[in-house]
């Protein structure tokens, strides 16, 4: 038996056996379904009576019929479903890939047929299926196909034929088949016979299984911290109960929670639609070669459920609008970071059906803004509490630290400011530390900081023109310790002078989630963004301060003056905010003579000495001194006509 059993199943993979195997996975986002059936066909020809037709065999029948239009249904709600003669590569049918599928399974449909019990394969599928349950609370939904619920659990009829010849080929296996097809046999389910409406049947179960996923994806929401409030808020903006097409916007800082959120969103309401599809990583797949159209191809495809060809980007704009503008459908674009990337997947609301919901993740509230009738939801950061939960989720796989390391924890906590981000890469990488390798990261971290979360946080900066870059990293270098409405007013004259252009540009900033501007005058930005600045400027060469274009930490321009004469050429572009103790230093005017490229000084009690006499400032756009009695800077012209010159003692300043 054993040996025919195996002939049987290398025919099966050729499409040449009397025996078939058909096995479905279908998954809702990282939910699987495994629907396995079996069916043998007698190698003699004989009549069935089959609801669909009186004339074809059983299994023929039933695969071509029952299974395939329970795969269509699964496939049109919205269930990425998987068939293993379509999808799992030949010579996996009972291999790794379909146990691991079944092991990371959810919910099994497992669909029994009279010769069901004939495939030791089936049945060793079974028994794991059933060993999940106890191990992983995995859901079963057992279907009863023209066989009695009772021959499964007793093992009678056609079953107990079948196990006779597995009593002699599979005797170390029979037991534990037994116990599998008893405990399935017991769970209610779905039978259907002679009597039964197969279609509505199918739309029975597929509903079952739609609300199974649905409830299962509450549950799975409800383990990510701090998303039931802000998926709640995002759910309401939607107005899913509303008529009309509706799009929301998530905005926020990289690394906050955006995509978590609309992927949460997703799957809690998905099932609601008539068709979904979540279009990931839209930025970075819109970089490669007709890489718009083939979102377009990718787009088309999950939500119809079948290949789509495109001759270009434009014709595709007209095939979704064409195909989508009468279905219901949810559609989620993460990571959006320019407008033709909207206008070629979402271009307008009449490209969808009545009801649909478009939700858009982005850095660039610019995006959102610019598109009428867009709602924008800023998701916010975790809250101190939230922020602790989060990270010792990550950093000890449980809710609460381990016993001495809760004020190392505090600390990593206060460093990561409540970024989602920060705080797991941060707690996976402590995870199977020791108390002193702890202590060490934290000490790192004041001076290198974590590069994974720094280039994902850059990804927004990398985004900005070149004169927008300048002003970022101006500001975020020297100006976010800005207090009042007066000190605004100076840095935007400043910025000005350097031909920043701050008005609109700040805006930018703002819109990018880089900064924010508070109602006081003052430049807001999370701590990390600002190291993501000094990452930035330190940039290849961490260690050679010489090359910063921007020296913003007083240590650091006094190891320089220390150097007097001796201090190397230097690249900084900017001389500001010095504390007494610098501008006293016998070596500044040494190590300023070696700056050629100043664009702006700002310099509060200077010297009435002159600026040394090879001081060449042929960039400097502005020159601000703020309680100083000079009167004159240098001998001769040394900077072009545009550098602006102000002293707030109002003294006269001369060449």
């Amino acid at each position: 038996m054993a040996a025919e059993l195996m002939e049987t199943l290398k025919e099966a993979v050729t499409g040449l056996s009397p025996t078939t195997f058909f096995t479905v996975l279908a998954t809702g986002v990282t939910v699987y379904y495994i629907l396995s059936v079996f069916f043998r066909r007698s190698s003699h020809r004989h009549q069935q009576h089959s609801p669909m037709s009186s004339e074809q065999d059983r299994g023929e029948d039933t695969r071509r019929n029952f299974v395939d239009h329970l795969y269509k249904d699964l496939v049109q709600q919205g269930i990425q479903t998987y068939k293993d003669d379509e999808t799992l590569p030949r010579g996996e049918r009972i291999g790794p890939a379909l146990l691991k599928a079944i092991q990371e399974s959810r919910i099994a449909v497992v669909v029994f047929s009279q010769n069901y019990a004939d495939s030791s394969w089936c049945l060793d599928e079974l028994a794991h299926i059933m060993e999940c349950v106890d191990t992983n609370g995995q859901i079963v939904e057992p279907i009863f196909y023209f066989v009695d619920p009772s021959d499964v659990r007793k093992q009678k009829g056609k079953y107990e034929e079948a196990f006779r010849k597995h009593k002699r080929e599979n005797k170390q296996k029979v037991e534990s088949w037994r116990k599998a097809l008893e405990k399935a046999g017991n769970l209610s389910g779905w039978v259907i016979d002679e009597n039964s409406h197969e279609a509505k049947c199918i739309s029975d179960i597929v509903g079952t299984i739609s609300s199974r996923l649905s409830s299962l994806n509450t549950n799975d929401n409800k383990d990510l911290i701090g998303i039931e409030t802000r998926l709640q808020d995002l759910i309401s903006k939607l107005e899913i109960e509303s008529g009309g097409v509706r799009m929301v916007g998530i905005w926020g800082v990289g690394g906050g929670g955006k995509t978590t959120l609309a992927s949460a969103a997703y799957m809690e309401i998905s099932h609601q639609f008539e068709a979904s599809c979540l279009l990931e990583n839209i930025r970075e797949k819109s970089k490669s070669r007709k890489g718009l159209k083939k979102l377009q191809k990718t787009f088309l495809s999950l939500v119809l459920k079948r290949k789509v060809k495109l001759g270009s980007e434009i014709e595709g704009r007209s095939v979704i609008k064409r195909n989508l503008c009468h279905k219901r459908v949810l559609v989620v674009l993460d990571d959006v970071d320019d407008l033709e990337q909207l206008e070629a997947l979402a271009g307008s609301h009449d490209w969808f059906g009545e009801g649909s919901r478009i939700i858009i993740t982005t850095r660039d509230k610019h995006l959102l803004s610019s598109r009428a009738h867009t709602n924008i939801y800023e998701v916010s950061l975790l809250s101190y509490y939230e922020a602790i939960k989060l990270f010792n989720r990550h950093a000890y796989y449980k809710d609460k630290p381990i016993e001495d390391y809760e004020k190392l924890s505090l600390r990593v906590v206060s460093y990561a400011g409540g970024l989602p981000l920060a705080l797991k890469v941060l707690g996976s990488f402590l995870y199977d530390k020791d108390k002193d390798e702890w202590k060490s990261t934290l000490a790192k971290l004041k001076s290198i900081p974590e590069e994974k979360v720094m280039e994902r946080l850059k990804i927004s900066y990398d985004g900005l023109e070149p004169y927008q870059k300048d002003l970022f990293l101006d500001i975020a270098c020297f100006m976010r310790r800005c207090c009042s409405q007066s000190d605004l007013d100076r840095a935007m004259m400043v910025l000005d002078a350097c031909n920043l252009h701050p008005v609109i540009g700040i805006k930018v900033l703002e819109q990018k989630s880089l900064i924010k501007v508070s109602k006081y005058g003052e430049f807001e930005m999370h701590d990390l963004i600002e190291e993501m600045a000094h990452y930035i400027v330190r940039g290849e060469h961490p260690n050679n301060l010489e090359k910063y274009s921007r020296i913003w930490k007083w240590k650091d321009l006094e190891y320089i003056c220390d150097m007097g004469a001796a201090a190397p050429s230097m690249e900084n572009e900017v001389l500001a905010y010095l504390p007494e103790y610098i501008i006293s230093h016998p070596g500044l005017f040494d190590v300023v003579a070696k700056m050629k490229n100043l664009r702006w000084i700002l310099w509060d009690n200077h010297p009435a000495s002159l600026f040394p006499s090879n001081f060449q400032p042929t960039k400097l756009r502005c020159l601000l001194l703020k309680d100083s009695q000079q009167k004159k800077l240098w001998e001769g012209c040394k900077v072009g006509k545009y550098c602006i010159f102000t002293n707030h003692v109002g003294n006269l300043l001369t060449c």
